[in-house]
């Protein structure tokens, strides 16, 4: 008995670890995206990190700085698209033109762009463009071209894609 609560403490003294990361997307029209996305260390070896592996993420989306609507998957419903594809060794999610990978982000977005939800928001890489949906609604005039570069950093970042900086 003594044996299994040493176990127990010692497990419970080392929670698993995991890295937070923000990230901001800046699209065409003055649309832009922030982020956040917490995954275990463990899945950090991996190749390629998927929906899957993340505990935790969450997005919001904007135009000229004003609030368009959110997304996070604690709050995903059964029949919400949640792909997401990342890449730990280059800190960036693979873009939308990555062979054989179809739609290579889908957050509470298809790849037609068009089944966020009533009121929903939702954001897809796929082969034809980076883009937005908008309460069940493509906003075309979001889109950046599939190949472009989706960086994410550990520093938070505001709805201009600027750097947060920490107060001391």
């Amino acid at each position: 008995m003594i044996r299994g609560l040493s176990i127990i403490m010692m497990l419970s003294a080392n929670p698993t670890q995991a890295a937070d990361y923000y990230f901001c997307w800046t699209g065409s029209n003055n649309y832009t995206m922030t982020g956040q996305m917490t995954v275990p260390d463990a899945a950090l070896s991996k190749p390629i990190v998927t929906a899957d592996d993340v505990t935790r993420f969450k997005i919001a989306g904007y135009r000229d700085g004003k609030l368009l609507g959110k997304w996070d998957m604690a709050a995903r419903g059964p029949d919400d698209t949640w792909v997401l594809n990342f890449d730990p060794a280059t800190n960036s999610f693979l873009p939308g033109d990555t062979p054989l990978l179809g739609y290579s982000q889908g957050w509470n977005a298809n790849g037609d762009t068009d089944n966020c939800g009533p009121g929903g928001f939702g954001f897809n890489s796929g082969g034809y463009a980076q883009d937005f949906c908008v309460n069940n609604v493509w906003i075309e005039e979001s889109g950046i071209d599939p190949p472009t570069p989706f960086l994410v950093s550990p520093t938070p970042v505001d709805p201009f894609c600027r750097i947060i900086a920490p107060l001391s």
